[in-house]
């Protein structure tokens, strides 16, 4: 006789213990998914901050980019990428700029903070860079670096002018004549010269060339003068904010003194003999500039590396006025650091508006830890000097003129500058 209530009895007990299988398997399963879609949700969070932070730093990056290199920011500026937004904000500080860039990937935020000043400033490539109004070489004067002109290179024949290094002449108007260059030549017309190296042109005639010669050679693009005018007014605010000398005018200096940073309310002369004239900052004269009979220019050695820049710029009268006059054995000295130089600035506009008024004279035995800059006049340098770079939107050089490029001055400091002017001093994820 079999007895029916033992197996449903032990029917019961299994499915006691199956319920209870399937509650501790579930429990398990539970306690494994939990942590599971909590790594997951963890991994998925830390994936969008570091989206979030890589945004927020391609903000930052874009700003310091636009500053560094002269264009314009606004205040706010928003910048999208991968369908998601960054803001970044631009304040003024007492050294420079603070940008603060704050993205948001799906609610994941990121804040960078970034503090630029001014600082570093120009980069000069070539012993001689003239704009369209060209290079002029008479006499005996020569250059030692290599020339860029977006105008004509004309010299007074290749035995009197010697060009130690690369010229080039942009454009279908580019010509090279009467010179002796010791490199390679690029125009798109070359005539009567003497080439050491290869050339790259259109035409040639009359020219003597011991390198490899490239006919039907594209024509070179015109380049922009290294310092734009946005710049040299960033130099003239700086000036500006050191004050202001009214009077007496012109204003004479004939003795040893520190100036700068300020601004002269008209002419500017410095003569005469055994003293020095410190350069403290920049110093915009709102009139002429006229230095002579052997007085030492010197950079203050608490400039370090920086050069300090001097303008003369009259914007009323930018045809007539800003000229400069360099003569009889000044000697230019930096701060005592590599790199550091003084530049002489002209606004003056006469040349590139058809006048022939002169912007910067430089003449009898200048010398030393100088650069001139004219992008709307021309610079005239004679007789006995030996300068460091010139640019200029014409440059003519007479007598035994010599301009001595220094791989140094490629990436010059100077006081401030939007153009490459800006450095950066920190660099940071705030809250």
């Amino acid at each position: 006789m079999i007895d029916k209530r033992t197996r449903l009895d032990s029917g019961q007990a299994m499915m006691v213990a199956t319920i209870l299988f399937l509650a501790v398997s579930v429990t398990i399963l539970f306690g494994l998914v939990g942590p599971i879609i909590k790594q997951q949700r963890i991994t998925s969070q830390m994936l969008l901050s570091r989206q979030s932070y890589f945004l927020a730093e391609a903000g930052v990056e874009d700003v310091v980019y636009r500053l560094k290199t002269g264009r314009s920011v606004m205040p706010t500026e928003f910048l999208s990428l991968d369908g998601h937004t960054v803001t970044v904000t631009t304040a003024d500080t007492l050294e420079g700029k603070q940008i603060v860039s704050v993205a948001d990937v799906e609610n994941a935020v990121r804040k960078l903070r970034t503090d630029v000043a001014l600082g570093s400033g120009v980069s000069f490539h070539f012993g001689i860079q003239a704009g369209t109004g060209g290079l002029i070489m008479e006499n005996t004067s020569s250059i030692s670096g290599n020339v860029f002109s977006n105008g004509a290179v004309r010299g007074s024949g290749p035995t009197n002018n010697i060009i130690r290094g690369d010229v080039v002449s942009t454009g279908s108007g580019g010509l090279v004549d009467n010179v002796h260059a010791t490199s390679s030549v690029y125009a798109h017309t070359i005539r009567n010269a003497e080439i050491n190296g290869n050339t790259y042109y259109q035409t040639i005639s009359n020219t003597t060339v011991f390198g490899t010669m490239y006919p039907g050679s594209v024509d070179q693009v015109a380049a922009p003068l290294p310092i734009p005018d946005e710049q040299i007014e960033e130099w003239k605010q700086v000036a500006l904010s050191g004050g202001v000398i009214s009077s007496p005018c012109p204003y004479q200096i004939t003795n040893t003194v520190t100036l700068g940073p300020v601004k002269i309310n008209c002419d500017l002369e410095i003569k005469g003999t055994g003293y020095t004239v410190t350069l403290g900052g920049n110093i915009w004269v709102e009139g002429n500039i006229e230095i002579e009979n052997s007085p030492t220019i010197k950079v203050a050695s608490s400039m370090g590396s920086k050069g300090v820049v001097v303008i003369a710029d009259r914007p009323s009268a930018q045809t007539t006025s800003g000229k400069i006059s360099l003569a009889n054995s000044v000697v230019f000295e930096g701060s005592g650091s590599p790199g550091s130089h003084a530049m002489f600035i002209s606004q003056n506009r006469s040349a590139e508006s058809g006048g022939d008024l002169v912007a910067i004279d430089v003449k009898n035995t200048v010398s030393g830890a100088l650069l001139v800059y004219a992008a709307h006049g021309e610079i005239l340098l004679q007789n006995n000097i030996n300068l460091k770079e010139v640019s200029a939107y014409r440059i003519r050089l007479k007598n035994t003129a010599k301009v001595i490029y220094e791989t140094g001055i490629v990436n010059l400091l100077f006081d401030s500058g939007p153009s490459g002017g800006y450095e950066i001093l920190s660099w940071k994820e705030i809250e």
